[in-house]
């Protein structure tokens, strides 16, 4: 089986290209930055992985994804080669992309990459923070089917 799932940062802009002829279909390139887990001195702390994306995945890319963006990939690895203009022949790994999704809300990408210029964490708002999930009034502990 050949799965891939990985969550990191876009280092650029993804880049768009549609192919030519009758049934022109979008196809987009850009890199993944995915921390390592573990450290160690010396090393770098991140991969920076290529990844395609095909069709619709490659015009959401081109509508939505930007650098910097925290998204979350599924797809599959697969590697080839070509022979470059002084002969030498490259070897290429690619992450093809089947699911992209966000892996963070706007607002925090927006606190992320400003984070040196915040003094103070904003107060978390009392219902829908624009993520889709709602902060859990106080006192209502009882009423909830799970703890």
């Amino acid at each position: 089986m050949n799965k891939v799932i990985l969550m990191g940062r876009l280092t650029r802009d993804p880049e768009v290209r549609y192919s030519q002829g009758d049934s022109a279909s979008a196809f987009a390139r850009y890199t993944l930055a995915v921390d390592r887990r573990f450290k160690r001195d010396g090393e770098p702390t991140a991969d920076f992985l290529n990844c395609v994306a095909f069709g619709r995945a490659a015009e959401f890319a081109e509508k939505y994804l930007r650098q910097g963006v925290k998204i979350a990939i599924t797809g599959r690895i697969q590697t080839g080669s070509y022979t470059n203009r002084d002969g030498v022949k490259v070897y290429t790994t690619d992450i093809v992309v089947e699911e992209q999704e966000f892996a963070e809300s706007k607002a925090a990408s927006g606190a992320s990459n400003n984070s040196a210029y915040q003094t103070s964490p904003a107060p978390a708002p009392s219902v829908d923070i624009g993520d889709g999930f709602m902060n859990i009034p106080d006192g209502i502990d009882e009423e909830l089917p799970f703890s």
